[in-house]
């Protein structure tokens, strides 16, 4: 038995975390695929979201083919590293359209800078908060699935002993 479709859990609420797995894995695919395309992997920070994902990519694989308490274990770490990636990636960016509005007009400041950073389409300022996005989308794939209590099947567990 896989890990989508944990033992003893209502068939609606199985199909709903089937459901919700395979939109977060469409989901990094495509956002990789987007970052990819758009070359963001410059410099070293450009790289956190490539490297999550990847990573987010490896164990949505591992759960789906092996389930278990670890794999559900090390998704929602993961999951939980994603919004807090989106925040600091919006931040950045942000950050990065401040510097180059105020390059091109240094009397810029306040409500009109502020528009003009958040407007920016290179790099777009609100584009990290898909990280975020899904990052809730996995926690709440993971949120209170059987696999996480005690009771869960140990035969179930990719690791001896777990």
């Amino acid at each position: 038995m896989n890990g989508t479709a944990p033992a003893g859990e209502p068939r609606p609420l199985a199909m709903l975390r089937r459901f919700l797995l395979a939109i977060l894995a469409l989901g990094l695919a495509g956002t990789l695929t987007e970052l990819v395309l758009l070359r963001h992997d410059e410099g070293g920070l450009q790289w956190i979201p490539l490297v999550l994902i990847g990573l987010a990519m490896a164990t949505v694989l591992w759960r789906v083919v092996r389930g278990g308490r670890a794999s559900l274990v090390a998704l929602e770490l993961l999951m939980l590293v994603f919004p807090l990636a989106g925040i600091a990636g919006m931040a950045l960016h942000f950050r990065a359209n401040v510097e180059f509005q105020t390059e091109i007009d240094p009397s810029m400041s306040g409500w009109t800078l502020f528009t003009k950073a958040i407007h920016a389409k290179a790099p777009p300022a609100l584009a990290p908060g898909a990280m975020i996005q899904l990052g809730l989308i996995g926690l709440a794939y993971a949120y209170r699935h059987p696999d996480l209590s005690r009771t869960a099947d140990p035969s179930s567990s990719p690791f001896p002993g777990e």
